[in-house]
């Protein structure tokens, strides 16, 4: 199994595949397992350091456009497609009940749910596609979406960029990885946890 989070891999895959990658979890519905957390912070880590040859500027600008053409996908499959899909039984990639919690969550926090998504595994995949099914505005969506964004694609490989120059994260950097796959998913655990102790 290809580990894409290894530095070496990352290089020999090169910027364009992160970017692919990117996109297509945040706007495929087959996305939802990838690392997008993890793979930003690396990758901010990683130019930092100089270990890929690409300007920091330049890899947020098309980290941020791959995010953003990524939500903007699933949106619309949301949106055109609708129950033509997502009532299709469960398959080995894809579970409606995934989409059922994104729609919990959507009408939990509203239009403020396609920000917070971007923090969160698996919403990052199916809140765009639940906003479209709930057929949110587009521009009101895609004002959301973009501030999600620079929180997210930009923000993220910044803070990876930031730690990139201590000696101790990039020795450790595994490590470091795992930890942060461990954050991203508490705001799943709270809201499993606060679930619970409503029944």
């Amino acid at each position: 199994m290809i580990d894409i989070l290894n530095p070496d891999t990352l290089k020999q895959l090169g910027f364009g595949v992160a970017c692919l990658i990117i996109f297509a979890e945040t706007g495929l519905l087959v996305g939802f397992f990838l690392p997008g957390d993890s793979l930003l912070f690396a990758l901010g880590l990683l130019i930092a350091s100089g270990e890929l040859d690409i300007p920091l500027w330049l890899a947020i600008v098309l980290l941020a456009f791959s995010a953003f053409a990524g939500d903007q996908t699933g949106y619309w499959i949301g949106r055109k497609l609708g129950p033509a899909v997502f009532s299709k039984p469960k398959s080995k990639l894809f579970n409606p009940k995934n989409v059922d919690a994104a729609h919990a969550f959507f009408e939990r926090y509203g239009s403020r749910a396609v920000i917070l998504a971007h923090f969160v595994p698996i919403m990052r995949t199916f809140i765009p596609v639940s906003a479209g099914i709930a057929k949110l505005e587009w521009r009101k969506y895609t004002v959301y979406n973009l501030v999600g964004i620079v929180g997210w694609a930009v923000g993220i490989p910044l803070l990876g960029a930031t730690f990139g120059t201590n000696e101790w994260v990039k020795h450790n950097l595994e490590l470091v990885l795992i930890g942060f796959v461990v954050i991203s998913f508490i705001p799943i655990a709270l809201e499993v946890l606060r679930n619970w102790k409503k029944r």
